[in-house]
């Protein structure tokens, strides 16, 4: 493996990137600056576009681990961008440097993990944990 795995994703920073489109109930009130949801969403984008030499036919990476901070506030109108950086790899997970700029510079930084998956057999164990967890998930909630 080389660190020529590099990628990067970008857009402009609409209303529903928003911090304010977070929200779940009326109570929950956010900003409408761009929300670090969707920064991370970015981060992996970049990630998994700088992943797809390594993909045999078929696969796909997910995401594992993410360690980021979100340092700077992004009006929405704004150009963003993440640049993922290959660090090292363990067995079939992938290590990334992910950075993420606005105009004015840099508005967040870390580090983020993807695993090499076939989708049949992710898909395949996410449908049995569903089928064996909503009991007690149900249950749970009482």
């Amino acid at each position: 493996m080389n660190n020529a795995l590099t990628a990067e994703a970008g857009f402009v920073v609409t209303a529903q990137d928003s911090a304010r489109c977070i929200a779940i109930a009326p109570s929950d009130v956010f900003p409408e600056v761009f929300a670090t949801s969707r920064m991370i969403a970015l981060m992996e984008v970049a990630a998994a576009r700088a992943m797809k030499p390594l993909l045999g036919e078929g696969q796909l990476s997910v995401g594992v681990m993410l360690h980021v901070r979100h340092t700077a506030a992004t009006p929405v109108g704004s150009n963003v961008r993440a640049v993922a950086a290959w660090l090292r790899t363990e067995a079939r997970v992938v290590y990334f440097r992910v950075e993420a700029f606005d105009e004015a510079g840099s508005i967040g930084a870390g580090e983020h993990a993807r695993a090499i998956v076939d989708p049949a057999r992710l898909l395949s164990g996410a449908q049995r944990r569903r089928q064996s967890t909503s009991t007690s998930f149900t249950q749970g909630m009482q």
